[in-house]
């Protein structure tokens, strides 16, 4: 998830022990554990994507809403969001994106406790490149030597000794070359600590420079049914330029498209007001068929809303049945 000014309020879209040295397995479509969720149950195929030689369903959560407001401190309830953890996992989800500076050290430790020993099928995706200040900011955290401590954070708090995927979080305000970061990571995946490289919060200049030096897996930017700009992108250090034109490089190259803000921070009726009319007509919410929207736009994006409530998680994760008609679809985009 993005970096966010402090101060800035996330509210809900109307959203060592044993470890695993070998990560979750290869899985394929017809081997899953979690027992709620079919393969093909998506109004808008497909129902998985491949992350490297990870296979996910096409619809994860986000664990930034775990912590305190404003991502701060323990969660109100830690009950509750231990709960929303299990039930995310019951319901078919999995893929958990999340960050050691999501409270900070709140969600991965959330993680460890509901879930370790993680289900087979499990796969865990972390950002690095961001940290917390004193007053709830952000800021970046992108040299070598601090990516590394991100990542020993992450291990330790998840309980891992290798993560599946990790997002390099590009900040141009970390004054850090794009390349020097990127080789850190790929020294700590020759290492065997990073299974898969990913990125986000980046340009299509970023991307084919790391895909000229590595694989990736994902890209994880911020968009929503208005697109990849705008306001809340300002507000977010999250502008990227052309950001359509990063979705079209995912789908040349098979590449997951991650869209953080999925529900523009509960401000997506406002983004597009047409949403409203299509949810009455499908007699779903208007958060439904904002995901539904991203599930039908392209076959590599992979939405990954993050809430704190039991009733919002399986809101989100009804929202894959939906299945918009190609009216809707174009509606719905025109300003995307």
């Amino acid at each position: 998830m993005p970096l966010a000014p402090s101060g800035y309020t996330f509210v809900q879209g109307k959203p060592l022990a044993k470890s695993l040295p070998s990560g979750p397995e290869r899985v394929t479509p017809t081997r899953m554990t979690s027992t709620s969720a079919k393969v093909g149950d998506f109004g808008h195929g497909p129902s998985t994507l491949t992350l490297g030689d990870l296979r996910v369903r096409r619809l994860g959560y986000g664990a930034m809403r775990l912590p305190g407001k404003d991502v701060w401190g323990e969660p109100p309830d830690r009950s509750r969001a231990l709960a929303v953890l299990r039930r995310a996992v019951e319901l078919g989800v999995n893929l958990i994106d999340t960050a050691w500076y999501y409270g900070p050290h709140v969600a991965n430790p959330l993680i460890a406790e509901a879930l370790h020993p993680y289900p087979k099928d499990l796969v865990i995706a972390c950002k690095l490149g961001g940290m917390r200040t004193p007053d709830k900011g952000w800021a970046p955290f992108l040299r070598p030597e601090q990516l590394r401590e991100g990542l020993e954070h992450d291990l330790r708090t998840l309980k891992l000794e290798r993560i599946d995927v990790v997002h390099l979080r590009i900040l141009p305000s970390a004054n850090v070359p794009f390349a020097e970061s990127l080789d850190a990571l790929i020294d700590e995946q020759r290492k065997g600590r990073i299974r898969h490289l990913a990125l986000s919060n980046v340009g299509l200049e970023e991307l084919d420079a790391a895909l000229a030096r590595t694989p990736i897996v994902a890209v994880q930017n911020l968009y929503n049914v208005g697109g990849g700009a705008g306001q809340l992108a300002k507000l977010t250090h999250a502008e990227v330029e052309d950001p359509e034109a990063v979705l079209a490089r995912c789908e040349e190259k098979g590449i997951a498209f991650l869209p953080f803000f999925p529900l523009a921070v509960g401000t997506v009726q406002r983004i597009q007001p047409k949403l409203e009319v299509t949810a009455m007509k499908h007699g779903a919410t208007v958060a439904q068929v904002a995901l539904a929207w991203l599930l039908a736009r392209s076959k590599a994006i992979l939405p990954i809303p993050g809430t704190s409530s039991i009733a919002h998680l399986e809101e989100n994760w009804a929202a894959r049945k939906i299945q918009l008609s190609p009216e809707d679809v174009r509606a719905l985009g025109a300003q995307a």
